[in-house]
């Protein structure tokens, strides 16, 4: 990241960057290849208690941030997961621990997310749709509410106890808490290309449950579910940008250790020009990253925006310095043996969910939109 962090914060930094590196070196990553889980629960737990689950979390609902401003403080630790293409449901289980302190709502639920003993995981997208363009309908009756509809990818469905599902009512949103093993929900693994990272289809067959299940308004929660939606984009870009950090400087290392002709290939003009722009990518990567973060955090009207330019940017761009520093490493780039394939996996799953780069160049057209009819 680029932003000045506090002392506090880059002790904070240094801390998570420490653990992961301990507890989560490739060797580890490449045995969770086939774990159903893609991570450990006691893992999950001591990661919890660095604070990873409760930095979007009010003091008054057992949370706290490092420096005041929890959303930049949980940035740091997403580009620290990215720059060690590290396991866990850190996007999933944040964005469900935000939404629940936001309402006050179901405080046991928000303790074990909190203390790392539960997983949760938000249910928006959908195939073949916007972030935003939900079709699962939630309808009422009487005193319960009923779900029909389909969500698909959903990051770690089939390892978490409750699901956050967000769903049509009417012209409004509605979201609601649904136990996984309620009547009528079915989890479907789908496959990924990320080594630790699982994802399911979650199917609601006329799933019934009662309306203290709401988290926020029965259709009034598009405000809420956006800002969920922008608590996620700055994760993934700091996440995308860390994995991007990480391929660059492994690449560096291997042009200048790497000899050709009694050359390292670091030397050669073309491979310069290579560097070059890679170089260039990330650090743009890095400034709108970081700008989309501070902007959310500040209430800055352009932060929409910014996170929509930067999942765009950072999609794209990302994609291809990934791709430039496996070809950059010759036939070894290719090989499951070499590390390089983490953060490119990595990258390439955040560019996916909620929203891709020509996703949010929609979002972003529209928001223009939104504001010329308002000016």
């Amino acid at each position: 990241m680029l932003l000045q962090l506090s002392s506090d914060q880059e002790f904070f930094r240094e801390t998570t960057a420490k653990f992961l590196t301990e507890q989560a070196p490739v060797d580890v990553l490449r045995r969770l290849r086939e774990d159903p889980a893609g991570f450990d629960a006691g893992y999950w737990r001591r990661g919890a208690e660095l604070g990873w689950t409760s930095l979007l979390v009010g003091e008054e609902h057992g949370g706290g941030s490092i420096s005041g401003n929890g959303i930049v403080d949980l940035g740091i630790v997403a580009h620290e997961f990215g720059s060690h293409a590290a396991p866990g449901p850190l996007v999933p289980t944040n964005l469900v621990a935000a939404a629940l302190s936001a309402t006050g709502s179901h405080a046991d639920l928000l303790a074990g997310l909190l203390d790392g003993s539960q997983v949760a995981t938000w249910c928006l997208g959908e195939r073949s749709r916007g972030p935003l363009d939900v079709g699962l309908e939630i309808g009422t009756d009487g005193d319960d509410l009923v779900l029909n509809g389909v969500k698909r990818p959903v990051e770690a469905a089939a390892q978490s106890t409750h699901l956050l599902v967000t769903g049509a009512t009417g012209d409004g949103l509605t979201q609601v808490l649904v136990p996984a093993d309620t009547a009528g929900v079915t989890v479907t693994p789908l496959h990924s290309v990320d080594l630790t990272r699982r994802f399911a289809a979650v199917s609601f067959a006329d799933v019934r449950v009662s309306r203290d299940q709401l988290v926020g308004p029965l259709a009034g929660a598009r405000e809420q579910v956006e800002r969920q939606l922008h608590l996620a984009l700055v994760m993934l870009n700091a996440e995308s940008v860390g994995a991007m950090q990480a391929a660059f400087d492994m690449t560096v290392q291997w042009a200048f250790d790497r000899y050709s002709f009694g050359r390292p290939l670091a030397s050669y003009q073309a491979l310069k020009h290579r560097f070059a722009d890679m170089k260039s990518w990330l650090e743009a990567a890095h400034a709108i990253s970081d700008d989309g973060a501070e902007a959310l955090a500040a209430g800055d009207r352009r932060a929409p925006s910014l996170l929509s330019a930067a999942k765009a940017f950072i999609g794209d761009y990302g994609g291809e310095l990934m791709q430039d520093a496996v070809q950059l490493h010759g036939g070894l780039g290719v090989t499951f043996e070499h590390d390089v394939h983490l953060y490119l996996r990595r990258q390439t799953v955040n560019r996916a969910v909620y929203g891709t780069s020509s996703e949010h160049r929609l979002r972003l057209a529209a928001l223009a939109e939104q504001r010329k009819d308002a000016a």
